[in-house]
């Protein structure tokens, strides 16, 4: 489970300014909580067209895990540049690929 953060702490797919937007919200009270139902029972008609959006499309696929071999060394220079390191090799590729021929 994740943890309830009191304060902002950054890296987690929020900026300051989001939290800062919504960082008043009170906490449920118990009694709050004892009252909340899941959505299939508080909003049922919403619920049944979600799922049956969702039945028809299927969740939307925009990347595929693949096997590729490289080089120690290269995946090691890779990796220590950081978290986001193959969505940057990604962007590359995607570069390299939509370049022109010389």
């Amino acid at each position: 489970m994740a943890k309830l953060l009191k304060e902002f702490e950054p890296g987690h797919g929020f900026s300051q300014e989001d939290w800062d937007e919504v960082s008043d919200n009170p906490e449920l009270t118990d009694e709050q909580i004892a009252g909340l139902r899941p959505m299939k029972e508080a909003l049922p008609e919403l619920y049944a067209a979600l799922q049956a959006d969702i039945g028809k499309r299927g969740p939307a696929k925009t990347k595929e895990a693949i096997s590729i071999r490289l080089d120690i060394d290269l995946v090691e220079k890779l990796r220590a540049s950081g978290p986001g390191w193959q969505s940057r090799v990604n962007e590359a590729l995607r570069e390299w690929i939509d370049k022109p021929a010389a």
